[in-house]
């Protein structure tokens, strides 16, 4: 990282703040503290202070604005991030970001995710990077350093131990201490350590009794043993105590203004139930982040030449899917000998592409990480932009689950009416949504609103029952044509506020429709109450499933187009049910009929590659009857050409940051739902991920940091010196290719430490390209850190002595060469 610009506080930072905070009395502080709406500070003029933004990622820049008219860049998943193995990469994607949060007004991007792969079902785990937390620190802090070096700050999240979805806001995960510093605070000391992060989001959930917005204990841990100086804002709800929070050190409530701290906090200085020192240390570090960010009048921002774009952005998003792009399997076709990817564009003449998410591309997760992009490229964009005619498209199966915001055939656009009903212009939107957060269009005040008009037309396309719906707690008055379907209030049961933003239509009517028809919609929508916690918003949607089609015909004529077809190209993916903020996974299984689909494509043609559209693992039963299986993830807006440039020659430069079980019952750590006391045990310790299948001596469907390459690796020699480790690898193949050389540190046998030690640990990795006979010397440095392990009796961490051996290969389970090394 000796070449990453990471910015420095100019000297007269601590004047100008203490200026600032000169300025302003007790209620101000408070009001700084609080925000004042979903995603803005406070402004104090005469404090020379101006209102921050800060914004979701961390696959784009929503900005202050949930909508169509404002679009965002569409990145790779973080699984995808991290998937390329390349810091260097990585510190370009914190480019990208800066330049889009700079485009959108933000000043704080509330990213990276830095939570630990714990278990496969977890719900947000395509927003993480790793089940490993030395690649997870190592991506985070390029991450960091990527968005910074560009003038704008960011936020460690989720401090800490955030790792599932299920009963999020009160779970409470008990943890040894030793786990916690080896495993979940390990990635947050090495940003902090090195990247100087200017924020850190504390989580919904407790750790060991107390919610991590007052968790005294471990904010002291990050602060004075990690060296973190930023602003702590907590997660959207999540600080629940005045007194407690602000002695913690949680710097800023956030959403505002209706949150602990403003009036609350000043009634709790005022009756001496906590001291004003403590706001004062929370406004100095608000005012330190304005400095850095350039929102303080008087001094120049951390950063002078604010990158304001990237060039060709589209060509980047390009390249970071097909880096990231995991070639899981490649055997060779029913008559070759070399394997079936990458195909070779002049031979085909027929491709058979099939299935749902082959034409509707599954780039996003769900939940508070979605935005919209300008275009979203899908696989048979990109294969027939490649291909043309040569590429047959079938559908295969439906993946509709449940009824989903109103979209195909959908024209549709929506206002604002104030309380004298005078209407505002309306917007377009993408889909049957409106996230009004905290703000409504035409800068309208709330207290000015009414109610909102959504309207347009539906051209059916199929003949058939049609469901509609709606969502979202309120009155309703839906009009379908000349009749009321409904006309009423509904209430939304459930105390996550999200509910009201990802959850299910609840009033659904069915009706029968002729293709052709052209319908009139209209849904008023009146908020009687706004969800708990969270400042005025306007949160309801308009949802819509077709007829159900007959899947026995679509998977049949499926089946004939891969027959008729020299190769056939599956696209199986989950679905926003699937994988979302706001829950975790029930299972591993596809949604729907997908593996069945399928099963029938690679019986009626040999040569079938599997394209995996998934942010997270999925069981794949009919793995060892496919020629190749390609992990895409979420691959961003970019993924159709990414997708289309890799089956045609460009090289997949992904491994696997997390293990991917052949089914859930042989995952090690699978428990993600609290006992009935609310506690969720981190019994496995240490041993999560690959240490855990280690341990139990189960062979997964593909170990950490498995990839395959359209090129040869032939590892040649590993020799160790002063704490470096040498490797010299070649490409012995045909084609140029991307490598990720990785080493792993062993103890020797029998290590006395109650626990025990794990077999296999990260210690280091580089990604290299190579030509065709080019050799390229490696050289990893090792840290000390990775020799080491937290001694509980002692509250320290202690070396294992003795002889490790070093080992450098393609994953954990493909280890070529080995040295040794000594500690004493």
């Amino acid at each position: 990282m000796s070449d990453w610009n990471i910015p420095d506080d100019r000297p007269e930072y601590d004047a100008a703040v203490e200026a600032a905070w000169a300025k302003m009395d007790l209620a101000t502080k408070a009001d700084l503290l609080a925000g004042i709406d979903m995603w803005r500070t406070l402004a104090v003029p005469a404090a020379g202070l101006r209102s921050m933004t800060v914004s979701d990622g961390p696959i784009g820049v929503r900005g202050r604005f949930w909508s169509v008219t404002d679009p965002s860049l569409a990145l790779p998943s973080p699984t995808a991030q991290a998937a390329s193995w390349d810091p260097v990469l990585v510190r370009r994607i914190g480019n990208l970001l800066a330049a889009e949060s700079i485009r959108k007004d933000v000043d704080v991007l509330l990213a990276p995710t830095i939570n630990l792969h714990r278990s496969p079902l977890g719900g947000r785990h395509f927003e993480a990077f790793s089940e490993d937390p030395y690649l997870t620190g190592r991506i985070a802090q390029a991450y960091v350093a990527g968005v910074q070096e560009c003038g704008v700050g960011t936020t460690m999240k989720h401090y800490v131990a955030n790792d599932a979805e299920t009963d999020r806001l009160t779970v409470d995960n008990i943890i040894d201490e030793r786990t916690l510093r080896e495993m979940y605070l390990r990635p947050f000391e090495m940003v902090a350590a090195s990247a100087n992060p200017w924020g850190v989001m504390t989580a919904y959930n407790s750790v060991n009794g107390h919610t991590m917005t007052a968790h005294k204990e471990l904010m002291q841990v990050l602060r004075e043993e990690f060296g973190f100086d930023g602003f702590n804002v907590s997660d959207w709800v999540a600080a629940r105590h005045t007194v407690e929070d602000i002695e913690a050190g949680l710097d800023l409530a956030m959403p505002g203004p209706f949150t602990v701290y403003g009036k609350d906090l000043v009634e709790a200085v005022r009756e001496g139930r906590t001291s004003e020192a403590h706001v004062d240390d929370a406004v100095r570090r608000m005012l330190t982040l304005a400095a850095r960010v350039g929102a303080l009048e008087g001094v120049r921002a951390a950063v002078d030449d604010r990158i304001e774009a990237i060039e060709n952005p589209e060509a980047l998003l390009r390249e970071i899917a097909q880096r990231s792009f995991v070639l899981a399997k490649n055997d060779p076709p029913a008559d070759g000998e070399a394997a079936i990817l990458p195909l070779d564009r002049d031979a085909i003449h027929r491709l058979a592409l099939i299935g749902p998410a082959a034409a509707e591309a599954r780039v996003l997760g769900g939940g508070s990480a979605t935005v919209y992009p300008p275009y979203v490229v899908s696989p048979l964009d990109g294969l027939r932009g490649a291909l043309g005619d040569r590429v047959v498209y079938a559908q295969g199966v439906d993946l509709h689950e449940q009824i989903l915001p109103a979209k195909h055939g959908f024209e549709l656009s929506v206002r604002p009416v104030k309380n004298d009903g005078t209407e505002l212009p309306a917007e377009p939107l993408a889909d049957g949504d409106v996230k009004w957060m905290s703000y409504l269009p035409g800068d309208m005040n709330i207290d000015d609103f009414h109610h909102a008009v959504l309207e347009g037309t539906f051209t059916v396309d199929v003949t058939g029952e049609h469901v509609l719906g709606i969502r979202g707690a309120g009155h309703h008055s839906f009009v379908f044509g000349d009749e009321v379907l409904f006309d009423g209030d509904r209430t939304v049961a459930g105390d996550d506020p999200f509910e009201a933003l990802f959850g299910p239509g609840v009033e659904t009517f069915t009706i029968y429709l002729e293709a052709g028809q052209r319908i009139p919609v209209r849904l008023q929508y009146t908020p009687l109450s706004y969800p708990h916690g969270f400042p005025p918003s306007v949160l309801f949607g308009l949802m819509h499933t077709g007829p159900r089609p007959d899947e026995d015909r679509l998977i049949a004529e499926a089946v004939e187009t891969a027959r008729s077809a020299e190769l056939a190209v599956v696209v199986v993916s989950t679905t926003d049910l699937t994988e979302s903020e706001g829950f975790d996974r029930c299972d591993l299984r596809l949604p729907g009929r997908q593996d069945e689909l399928v099963a029938a494509v690679a019986a009626a043609n040999p040569n079938t590659i599997v394209v995996v559209n998934t942010g997270s693992p999925v069981e794949m039963p009919w793995a060892d009857d496919v020629a190749a299986i390609l992990l895409t993830w979420f691959p961003g807006q970019e993924g159709g050409h990414a997708l289309a440039d890799v089956l045609l020659g460009a090289e997949p430069g992904g491994r696997l940051t997390t293990t991917w079980p052949k089914k859930l019952e042989d995952a090690p750590v699978v428990q993600v739902v609290p006992t009935d006391a609310g506690e969720l045990h981190y019994d496995e310790g240490v041993f999560i991920g690959y240490r855990a299948w280690e341990r139990h001596d189960t062979e997964p469907a593909f170990w950490f940091g498995h990839g395959l390459s359209y090129a040869d690796w032939e590892y040649e020699c590993l020799t160790v010196e002063d704490d470096q480790v040498k490797i010299r690898v070649r490409n012995s193949g045909r084609l140029a290719g991307r490598e990720v050389v990785q080493v792993y540190l062993a103890p020797e046998a029998g290590v006395d430490i109650e626990g025990g030690i794990e077999r296999h640990r990260l210690a280091g990795f580089q990604a290299i390209a190579a030509e065709p006979g080019e050799t390229v010397e490696v050289v990893v440095p090792l840290d000390e850190r990775s020799f080491q392990y937290w001694n509980e009796q002692d509250h320290a961490w202690r070396t294992v002595a003795g002889t490790w051996t070093v080992k450098a290969g393609r994953s954990v389970a493909d280890l070529r060469l080995n040295g040794h090394i000594k500690r004493a």
